[in-house]
């Protein structure tokens, strides 16, 4: 798929991992088995919850259960590997294994943000137009938005990995991380590394930004429609239709926007390595009892589904 090697320089057969050195092996495999498993349980009872019950089969759960399928995939794309180096001591992954892991890494992150702002728009049309909210918001477009979000989210990553996998990596194999990122990858690079850098901001910025207006422009309107909403009940209820995907997005956006926008010359290895610990593992992690504790329908469809399978016993 890449052309593997640069100004005759040999090809780089695997990179050594750090991941965390100073913290004891144990307590941290441990640490991060149980973040993952709660992690693959949380996210696929969702899943498994819209799929079986037909009640919860409306455009909004459909999403969520889209967004429960990306948190698993992003966080099964390092997680795994990661307790294994840790468990092994191996911590060694192969260059085309490190390639591949970089461009799922930054392929989920694209479907997060496009999905976050497809389920913005959701809520939007929900709340500013009820009435037009079946005209608007059919299966059928909410299969398009699907295939359009993963679709397009496959792309974005395609010149950050080829541009990459082209490098030369004659320092050092050691990668200064526990998963391979943009980054640190870059750092161990003896070639000029500018040009990857500028393409790594404007594309981040081109699909960042969108997804940002989008779901920022979605939010304006919906706070100003709630806001002329005349009784404090109804101002509520609609405000609780969105708060779980509002505090989602902050969440998401927080943690995206404190590891991503620096540049490569700022890097600090341990910062990065905590960052983008929590920015892995806290919105899968989170992302199920928030858009469920607190949701009736996922409490009746719940309920229905415990009755089910009483019955068959």
């Amino acid at each position: 798929m890449f052309n593997l090697s640069v100004n005759n320089q040999p090809r780089v057969a695997e990179f050594t991992v750090e991941c965390f050195p100073d913290i004891s092996q144990i307590h941290l495999f441990i640490i991060v088995l149980i973040i993952y498993l709660g992690i693959v349980l949380g996210n696929i009872t969702v899943f498994l919850g819209i799929t079986v019950d037909s009640h919860l089969h409306t455009p909004m759960y459909i999403f969520l259960g889209s967004l429960s399928i990306v948190d698993i995939l992003s966080a099964s794309n390092i997680l795994p590997t990661l307790l294994s180096m840790i468990f092994t001591q191996q911590k060694t992954i192969s260059f085309n294994g490190c390639i591949a892991q970089l461009y799922l890494f930054i392929y989920f992150t694209c479907t997060e943000f496009f999905l976050l702002a497809v389920m913005a728009y959701d809520r939007y049309v929900a709340i500013c137009h009820p009435l037009h909210y079946g005209l608007f918001m059919t299966i059928k477009h909410c299969t398009l938005f699907l295939v359009g979000t993963w679709t397009t989210a496959a792309l974005e990553p395609v010149l950050h990995t080829v541009f990459i996998a082209n490098l030369s990596f004659c320092s050092s194999v050691q990668v200064n991380h526990f998963f391979c990122d943009i980054s640190p990858l870059l750092k161990l690079s003896c070639n000029d590394t500018t040009h990857i850098e500028i393409a790594t901001y404007v594309l981040g910025a081109i699909v960042g930004l969108t997804a940002f207006t989008l779901t920022l422009l979605s939010y304006v309107f919906i706070i100003n429609t709630i806001l002329n909403i005349k009784s404090a009940d109804g101002r509520r209820k609609a405000f609780f239709t969105c708060a779980s995907h509002l505090t989602s997005v902050v969440l998401f956006y927080g943690t995206s926007l404190s590891l991503h926008v620096r540049p490569t010359s700022t890097y600090e290895p341990m910062h990065d390595k905590l960052f983008s610990f929590l920015y892995i593992t806290l919105i899968p992690l989170l992302n199920p009892p928030i858009y469920t504790m607190k949701n009736k329908q996922f409490k009746e469809a719940f309920l229905r589904l415990r009755r089910i399978f009483q019955r068959k016993k």
